[in-house]
């Protein structure tokens, strides 16, 4: 389904856990990371097509997390086109999003990346909310940008009260996401939940749903089987920040894309 210019009708979401740190999913079999997001089929609504990809990708229901905001327009991005399809080329031209901003009402253990038979992510962590800027492929990344930016002031507040009077430090401003963002590039990181490399794959694993022209169902491939990792890895956190942050700066000269 796609409307005259050429883009497909997309929801794209940010899930929040009580630190109001950021789900971020790896794509099944790849080295990739990305946000939840999937195609909206025909007579479905953008909110409608959200909770469905949710329970699709990540497991969780409507019980599960609250609506906190969601983008006011459609945010859109062009896919190079030597990521699509030959038969595509022409009259596909990339994805328009509405973004959704969800707080996780529920535990970690709630979350299933086995929900259905054609799982999208075989891992996932918890970033800071301005990390993924730093590790998603190019041409999303004005995108991510945007959504970020936009849905960034409905942020819950965080009661650090204690922890800051022990470590005598004063809490966070809002302003401190985008020195936390700029620390990034220099070695800051993303708490994780889970072990995984972060980077991109080659061209062979680009995201179904970028790389083809789309359909009224959900995905035009089927992802491969695979097991799956869910719950809290171990690790050494600190390598996985650094590796992860060190993947996001390789990935701005990668041809592959780690999308819906």
């Amino acid at each position: 389904m796609l409307d005259r210019e050429g883009f497909r009708p997309n929801v794209g979401i940010i899930l929040l856990n009580a630190r109001n740190q950021v789900f971020w999913g790896k794509r099944l079999r790849t080295h990739s990371w990305q946000f939840p997001q999937g195609g909206i089929k025909y007579g479905e609504t953008p909110e409608q097509a959200m909770f469905r990809e949710l329970h699709e990708e990540v497991g969780l229901r409507y019980e599960h997390v609250r609506i906190l905001a969601r983008t006011r327009d459609w945010l859109r991005y062009e896919v190079p086109e030597h990521y699509i399809r030959r038969d595509a080329r022409g009259h596909y031209k990339g994805q328009k999003q509405i973004w959704f901003l969800l707080r996780l009402l529920g535990r970690d253990s709630d979350l299933d990346l086995r929900a259905t038979d054609h799982p999208e992510f075989d891992a996932w962590r918890w970033n800071e909310y301005w990390v993924p800027l730093e590790l998603v492929i190019e041409f999303k990344r004005d995108v991510y940008q945007m959504a970020l930016s936009e849905l960034a002031r409905f942020l819950p507040r965080v009661n650090h009260h204690n922890r800051f009077l022990r470590a005598g430090m004063r809490p966070r401003s809002h302003d401190d996401f985008s020195a936390e963002h700029e620390q990034a590039g220099r070695g800051g990181g993303a708490e994780t939940s889970h072990v995984g490399h972060v980077g991109h794959p080659d061209h062979a694993h680009l995201s179904h749903e970028d790389q083809h022209a789309p359909h009224d169902t959900h995905d035009d491939l089927a992802p491969q089987r695979t097991g799956l990792a869910s719950g809290d890895g171990g690790g050494d956190l600190a390598a996985e920040r650094r590796e992860a942050l060190g993947g996001g700066h390789n990935q701005r000269h990668d041809r592959s894309d780690p999308a819906v």
